[in-house]
């Protein structure tokens, strides 16, 4: 009898195994050892569970290990002691529901997508010979890897949830810049950039409207609110644009000319990228009144209506 009941419970192993399906999504990304942080990250969520068990389709936007470590986690291990609440919020928004072959997207400028996280923006491009997929201004390193439940996409840089749907908030929240915030406030403009949009603004640091004479929210409140909406004007482009749209869209030149919400233009010049040749790391920034190239402190901040950028210097029109 008790053979009967062994041979019974092996029977029942056997075929639980047969079932057991080990190329669901979370398991191809556990096999893969450059996308151990993001398993990581899945774990951490919970969100293996879901993409083990679910049917699916899901698509996940897998960033590489070295994209968490630009990011600042050290790893599997740094992803694991980390805020589990950010880990949560950065598994969900490389979390999506659905089948997203993006390779097959029209050749159209940051299209709308829904992830479990909130909206992304994705672009297929056409550069020389390349075909360049890219999202929130991330490049799509490697795409379409096969799951039984669904898609795979590797990212070259961890994609930053967005807080605020307004871009107005997200500027308000970044402290380096609470100058021009107020400069925006003062001049009417933040009402302007609170509506549908989308816009871009490269918004001077601290520093650089110090330097301009605008010390203090003080003085800026007792400042022209025309002459302050002329130089925030000069800064916003009525349009949505990562850093990553300028480097692909400009041609053999490296430099190009965005309009901007006045009126005039800025020249961005492409930063070269000296351990890659033909690539590049950046732009900077010159307005038709500088005499110096003006660079980037941050990029790519998303918000539900818009994208800001902080620069260390001011946009100037004349000099």
């Amino acid at each position: 009898m008790l053979m009967v009941v062994l041979a019974t419970s092996c029977k029942k192993d056997k075929a639980a195994l047969k079932d057991y399906d080990n190329n669901k999504i979370n398991l191809v990304i556990a096999d893969n050892f450059n996308l151990s942080a993001f398993s990581a990250a899945l774990k951490r969520s919970g969100l293996d569970q879901t993409l083990q068990q679910g049917a699916g389709p899901y698509t996940t936007l897998a960033p590489s290990d070295a994209a968490f470590s630009d990011a600042g986690y050290a790893g599997a291990v740094g992803v694991m002691t980390a805020n589990p609440t950010t880990i949560s919020r950065i598994a969900n928004y490389h979390t999506l529901d659905g089948r997203y072959e993006l390779n097959k997207l029209p050749f159209l400028f940051n299209q709308e997508l829904r992830s479990r996280g909130g909206k992304l923006y994705a672009t297929h491009w056409i550069k020389g010979q390349d075909t360049i997929l890219t999202l929130n201004g991330s490049r799509v390193i490697s795409q379409n890897i096969p799951a039984s439940n669904g898609l795979i996409q590797v990212l070259n840089r961890v994609l930053t949830p967005y807080l605020h749907d307004l871009l107005g908030d997200a500027i308000a929240a970044e402290s380096s810049v609470t100058l021009f915030t107020q400069a925006l406030r003062t001049s009417g403009v933040l009402q302007t950039i609170n509506d549908a949009g989308p816009y871009t603004i490269f918004a001077p640091d601290n520093t650089a409207m110090q330097t301009m004479g605008y010390n203090s929210i003080e003085q800026i409140n007792n400042t022209d609110p025309e002459i302050l909406k002329r130089l925030v004007n000069y800064h916003i482009v009525k349009d949505r644009r990562f850093i990553y749209d300028y480097i692909l869209s400009t041609g053999p030149s490296n430099t190009s000319r965005q309009a901007m919400m006045d009126g005039n233009s800025v020249t961005m010049t492409l930063v070269p990228d000296y351990n890659a040749e033909g690539s590049f790391t950046g732009i900077t920034l010159r307005g038709i009144g500088n005499t110096n190239e003006l660079n980037l402190v941050k990029q790519d901040i998303l918000a539900g209506n818009g994208v800001l950028h902080i620069i260390d210097g001011v946009l100037r029109i004349t000099q």
